[in-house]
């Protein structure tokens, strides 16, 4: 009888080791504004009544999200080739919603960091009055020199040490946070307002809230780029199965976290009168502020860590992310990406000029909007943005479902039946409420 090979049924510790990496990147990118500044603001103003939508919000994007690095591991090339076989008008939406959002996500995530990082550690140190966008830049800056000395080898070292900072810290203080959870933050369903302005802007949250939940839909693309840069990194091959581990250990942080943050801002703030703050600056005070008072002072250098750990990962992932795709992207229009070779020595993108010019591009233009923006405006900017991604989730959606599903997809790569259903029920939905949110919008 043929006896089974061990590593037939279960990747070896150590191959899934050298696969894992990808996965932390997404989840560096996407627990930050979603998590920290969406999630709470759910808890604070809803209590847990929005509990159920941010995990359904998981629950519906878990497919698509999944197919980035599955067709990488499948294909060898990256989710930008799959869209380029599905035809020009496919990698012509994507190039449009990236286009359309790469200021405002850089510019998103890099406000809320600089406020927290000015409230923790410049003003203590030089005093206040340092501008808003004079610390973006420096974050700025500092995230590209990590890029440029280690390229994809550093990020990919440095998100691990930062997500586990954050996961540690964000967990001790939801724990903590728990107990003082009032009886009017238990409620599981949200209470729909009686007058249409008040639904209209309730409607509006939630689409900014799943917008980023966990995170924008193209970080599918940037998943499967990761992917592909981390085999050249490791010289290992990914199977399905370990691309699948790797996956899941970002994906059930980014939900745990979500939960976190949920209960923390409902533990913090509802009920309470107090309202989120609508400044970056005043966000980031009361968080940490309330955290103290809550708990005790004592917990204070835990919740700045846990924050500016979540914050600054963001930024250094969505800084390597957005250049990444967008000179891949328009490589894609040109001609047809090269299946990936792990014999053959190929110079990380982060060496290349495009993606440097692409990188200068996007962070000038981040620092235009936050210094036009200076942290008051800051809700408005994040839920813009949010809103932008949100609306081109179904689109995206569909176009990872085609993906996985097109001929240069060997069988044994596919999905099954079941996953498939899964996808077409999280189109369904995304399209659903895409269609509900801009039939609200056109009347109001």
């Amino acid at each position: 009888m043929h006896a089974t090979n061990p590593d037939e049924t279960r990747p070896a510790l150590r191959r899934v080791l050298r696969a894992l990496g990808p996965g932390i990147l997404f989840a560096g990118a996407a627990i930050g504004v979603s998590h920290l500044v969406q999630a709470t603001r759910a808890g604070a103003e809803f209590g847990l009544a929005l509990l159920l939508l941010v995990l359904l919000a998981h629950a519906m994007k878990l497919p698509a999200m999944l197919f980035g690095p599955r067709y990488a591991a499948a294909t060898r090339t990256s989710l930008l080739q799959g869209y380029r076989n599905q035809g020009v008008h496919a990698l012509g939406v994507f190039a449009l919603i990236t286009v359309g959002t790469a200021f405002t996500i850089q510019a998103a995530v890099t406000i809320v960091t600089a406020s927290i990082v000015r409230f923790v550690l410049v003003e203590p140190l030089v005093g206040p009055g340092t501008p808003l966008w004079v610390i973006s830049a420096g974050l700025l800056a500092l995230c590209a020199g990590l890029i440029a000395v280690g390229g994809f080898g550093w990020l990919d070292k440095a998100l691990k040490i930062l997500m586990a900072v954050m996961a540690v810290s964000t967990l001790i203080a939801a724990g903590l946070e728990a107990p003082e959870l009032r009886s009017e933050s238990l409620v599981l369903l949200p209470r729909i307002p009686g007058d249409a302005a008040s639904r209209a802007a309730m409607l509006a949250f939630c689409v900014a809230l799943v917008g980023w939940m966990p995170a924008p839909l193209d970080i599918s693309v940037w998943h499967s780029l990761w992917t592909l840069a981390r085999e050249r990194q490791t010289r290992h091959a990914p199977t399905r199965r370990e691309c699948e581990i790797d996956f899941g250990v970002g994906y059930a942080l980014c939900v745990l976290l979500a939960v976190c943050f949920v209960v923390l801002g409902a533990g913090m703030l509802h009920g309470t009168g107090v309202e989120p703050a609508a400044s970056s600056d005043g966000f980031a005070n009361q968080l940490i502020d309330l955290y103290a008072a809550s708990i005790g002072p004592w917990v204070r250098p835990l919740i700045a860590a846990c924050a500016v750990a979540v914050m600054f990962s963001t930024t250094l992932t969505v800084l390597d992310a957005l250049p990444r795709s967008v000179v891949i992207t328009a490589a894609r229009f040109r001609r047809d990406e090269a299946r990936a070779d792990t014999t053959l020595p190929t110079r990380d993108l982060c060496r290349t000029r495009g993606y440097w010019a692409a990188l200068v591009v996007i962070a000038a233009g981040a620092l235009l909007i936050i210094g036009r923006v200076q942290g008051q405006g800051f809700r408005l900017l994040i839920d813009l943005a949010t809103t932008l991604s949100f609306l081109g989730t179904p689109l995206l959606a569909w176009f990872n479902h085609r993906a996985i599903l097109a001929a240069e997809v060997g069988e044994a790569h596919r999905p099954g039946k079941a996953m498939i259903a899964w996808s077409r029920l999280g189109i369904a939905f995304w399209t659903l409420f895409a269609g509900l949110f801009l039939w609200n919008w056109m009347q109001g």
